[in-house]
């Protein structure tokens, strides 16, 4: 178990954490989400260490580890294959594993019956018996496995580090992570340089690995896989809802709503106490009264509505008109330094068309994108675009392209569109660039900021054929979802690279597969090409991605053997927790509904008191108040009920969560 004890951040006046303290339990899955800049990097740094902060903030228990996998490497200075260093991660075993041979040696020269052989002997068995607990044999299996399902090939194991990229040494991290097992993985993006199919891979494992996850990701359908709690960063405080990140969007919208209606039932209450002290404080008859209400207003703590995080808004302009046909290509071919990256690539869009294009890393996609968009010539072949077709390309790394000398307005202005400076400002507004923000350098940005001025600067020109490489790259969860909608809005032509599997479903209606140097076009969404395949018997991870769980597990026949008796205890499970949670579940409904109906009833007493009329009639005002005044208790009762139903349900949740 790991604490955090009243951790407290600040840079100058703001607030990075107040006060925050929480626990993470062994088998926690949660996901820790926020918008950028809330200090969701920072909170996990601190819980691995790796920031430091004040003693006794950060506890963990005893023989607790903690892996931390941060958002990007740095440089790997590694003189090893990729299979010796992933093959490091069991150091501590392989080097018991030469002590263990070196006294078999040893025991073959020593005379039996003597101390020393006595010890040696006692020495190797103790040996023998830690190296078989921890699978020793099936170490070479394990690495391969887990390098092979994060998307390296067979041929990849007596390669060099060095030789790799960096999204490629960042894989093999989380590769030594997932080997090694500790008590609490601690991972920032850990999906931001995975293609779709190790993506999956990655799932199956974390999903039966048996360790503690705190996750950061932006990739909704990933978070709502894994995670069964969700830790929400926001403004300084941390958030807790009992559920994946979908149970969160829902619980927060419901938290909202009775914060809401408290608040303005107080300040309701507020209103009406102060009409009648205003109204009647200058009359000696009434002077008890008055004072009585003056007294309970000092009373009242006053509640205060959460802050809400800024959030981009925009939508892409209207698409110019265009043909029919916008997109044809014909026999494309291209091949980098010798080596063929695709061949004979027939294609043909229309005007509407929204396509996702996926595939491994390494297959071409970002590389077709750039051809299309007229920014790397190709080999042979030809690309006939549609009548008055105008292209927009937004690269990878195109937030890492913007000057870094110039200001976020100056970017703007050398965009080549043609914008006013009012026009201008308010599109860097949309995008949350707000008054002297928009003189701020671009060397100064963070990776959010630059990502978002890139976009501003893409949709500043019109075009009805849209190519995008990673557009969510570095955009928290509420802006991926503010360009989701705008994307599904846009009545042009849209072709976008992405691994982000719920960004992409809500709007493509096609996907295009780059595999092994041929593309393929398939109808539907992601969701649906993926069911496609799982039927066809065409998915080439489905017995690696058996293989994670099972390494997840432990590995071997026993794991296998346990799967029956598995799914059977999980059945068990989720008829216990429906029986402890009916109950529970009935009475918060029925609290849902008096409570409704009381609402209705006050706001009606409410107007009803707010009227003068009502205090010249005094039997009137008498009955008015009373009923008022039950109505306000009955409404405090059910609101206890309803909390009382609300926190059982969530610790009868927590309980099958920990079990």
């Amino acid at each position: 178990m790991l604490s955090i004890n009243h951790l407290d951040v600040r840079f100058g006046e703001k607030h990075l954490f107040k006060d925050i303290s929480q626990r993470v339990h062994a088998g926690d899955r949660i996901g820790l989400i926020g918008v950028n800049g809330a200090g969701k990097s920072t909170l996990l740094k601190i819980m691995a260490g790796v920031a430091t902060c004040d003693d006794g903030v950060i506890t963990k228990s005893k023989h607790f580890s903690v892996g931390y996998l941060p958002q990007e490497s740095s440089a790997l200075v590694s003189e090893n294959t990729l299979y010796q260093e992933a093959e490091s991660a069991f150091d501590e075993l392989l080097t018991m594993q030469q002590e263990a041979d070196f006294l078999h040696q040893q025991l073959a020269l020593t005379d039996q019956g003597t101390e020393l052989f006595d010890s040696m002997l006692q020495r190797q068995g103790e040996l023998q018996h830690l190296l078989e607990g921890q699978d020793i044999y099936s170490i070479r299996s394990r690495v391969e496995k887990v390098l092979l399902g994060l998307g390296f090939q067979q041929t990849d194991m007596d390669a060099a580090v060095t030789s790799f990229s960096g999204g490629w040494i960042m894989r093999l991290m989380l590769a030594k992570m997932l080997l090694v097992s500790p008590s609490l993985l601690l991972l920032d993006e850990p999906t931001n340089h995975l293609d779709l199919d190790s993506l999956t891979w990655v799932e199956e494992f974390f999903r039966s690995c048996p360790g503690a996850m705190v996750i950061i990701s932006h990739d909704r359908t990933f978070l709502d896989k894994i995670t069964k709690t969700t830790w929400e960063l926001s403004l300084g405080k941390l958030s807790v809802y009992k559920g994946n990140y979908s149970y969160f969007v829902q619980e927060k919208a419901e938290r909202r709503i009775i914060e809401k209606g408290a608040y303005d039932n107080q300040q309701a209450k507020i209103k009406q106490t102060m009409r009648f002290v205003d109204r009647f404080r200058a009359k000696s008859t009434k002077a008890k009264q008055v004072q009585s209400r003056v007294k309970q207003l000092e009373k009242i703590e006053i509640l205060e509505l959460s802050d809400d995080e800024q959030q981009i808004r925009f939508s892409f302009p209207p698409a110019p008109p265009s043909g029919r046909d916008v997109l044809q290509i014909e026999g494309l071919s291209k091949s980098y330094q010798g080596r063929p990256i695709f061949h004979d690539v027939e294609l043909q869009l229309q005007r509407g068309d929204k396509v996702a294009v996926v595939g491994v890393n390494g297959a071409g996609k970002s590389t077709l994108l750039k051809i299309i968009g007229g920014q790397l010539d190709y080999d042979t072949g030809e690309i006939t675009l549609g009548h008055n077709v105008q292209i927009s390309y937004f690269g990878q790394h195109q937030a890492q392209e913007l000057s870094p000398t110039l200001s976020a307005l100056e970017t703007m202005a050398l965009s080549g569109a043609d914008l006013t400076i009012t026009r201008t400002r308010s599109l860097l507004g949309a995008f949350l660039f707000r008054g002297e923000e928009v003189d701020k350098k671009v060397a100064v940005l963070s990776g959010g900021e630059k990502s978002r001025l890139a976009l501003a600067k893409m949709i500043a020109k019109p075009a009805n054929c849209m190519l995008l490489d990673e557009p969510t790259n570095h955009l928290d969860m509420s802006s991926q979802e503010v360009l989701q909608e705008a994307m599904a809005q846009y009545d042009g032509c849209l072709i976008v690279v992405s691994h982000n599997r719920y960004f992409l479903d809500s709007f493509v209606n096609k996907v295009l597969v780059v595999k092994e140097g041929r593309v393929a076009l398939h109808e539907g969404n992601i969701a649906e090409y993926l069911h496609k395949i799982s039927l066809e018997g065409d998915d080439p991870k489905k017995n690696i991605n058996s293989q994670a769980q099972e390494l997840a597990e432990g590995g071997g026949e026993h794991s296998r053997e346990s799967k029956k008796g598995r799914r059977q205890q999980e059945a068990q499970e989720r008829q216990e927790r429906s029986r402890k949670l009916a109950p529970w579940k009935k009475k918060g409904e029925e609290a849902e509904r008096q409570i409704a109906s009381l609402e209705i009833r006050k706001e009606e007493l409410e107007t009803l008191m707010a009227d003068p009329e009502l205090y010249r009639n005094e039997e009137a005002w008498a009955a008015t108040s009373k009923e008022y005044e039950q109505c306000k208790g009955h409404l405090e009762r059910w609101y206890s009920q309803w909390e009382e139903a609300q926190g059982e349900m969530e610790d009868i949740e927590a309980s099958f969560s920990a079990s």
